[in-house]
């Protein structure tokens, strides 16, 4: 964020026991989400990152001074988590692959190329339990979703949608362009933790040969 930005964050209401932090964009929402992290307040019992907000689930109200700070800080920048990335091995036979990478003025192995050649990090989750919105750490393609949903997606699914790539958990509905399909198990209820992403996870897919 620069440091001539005029900061415009909003803390809004959210229920008895939550408060709604509305932030400038991704970026402001995950170093807000870092600022808070290193602040260890016990009125916050979570936050739950969004694309532009944070959920504060309270165990008590928000002293005044911390909601106007919250409001008005500027964060320092995100720290690059020291963990491996995890590898995503991904078979390159998704449906809209080919009608993507043309919309983009591109072949396939340039599609392919861009999804596998930079690491990418989940920035939040959400829509199915393991489902990661995943951002990109070099370029940004910008890919429309389907005008018209699926109404099943399998299990697996590796997908994009504007500038983000997601792997479909389990089977559902849905929207995204469909480019690959991977085995790599994102949810089980049996495993600690469940999901295999959270937010912070860098993610590396590895294209698998036929």
């Amino acid at each position: 964020m620069p440091h001539d930005q005029v900061v415009t964050r909003r803390l809004l209401p959210y229920g008895e026991s939550a408060r709604l932090l509305e932030c400038q964009d991704l970026d402001d929402s995950q170093r807000m989400a870092q600022w808070l992290s290193v602040q260890r307040r016990p009125e916050i019992a979570g936050v739950v990152p969004g694309a532009r907000t944070l959920l504060l689930r309270l165990t008590a109200p928000l002293p005044a001074e911390l909601a106007r700070t919250m409001i008005t800080i500027e964060p320092e920048p995100l720290r690059a988590r020291a963990a491996e990335a995890v590898t995503i091995d991904v078979r390159y036979d998704g449906a809209d692959l080919a009608e993507v990478a043309d919309g983009l003025g591109l072949s396939t192995e340039e599609l392919i190329t861009h999804h596998t050649g930079q690491q990418w990090v989940v920035a939040f989750c959400g829509f199915a339990p393991g489902f990661g919105y995943l951002a990109p750490t070099g370029p940004e393609l910008r890919v429309p979703r389907r005008s018209t949903p699926r109404t099943r997606v399998p299990a697996g699914a590796v997908a994009i949608a504007d500038n983000w790539s997601a792997i479909y958990p389990t089977a559902s509905p849905g929207g995204w362009q469909l480019i690959g399909s991977t085995d790599v198990r994102l949810f089980d209820v049996t495993a600690d933790p469940p999901a295999l992403l959270s937010p912070g996870t860098r993610v590396q897919f590895r294209r698998l040969t036929p």
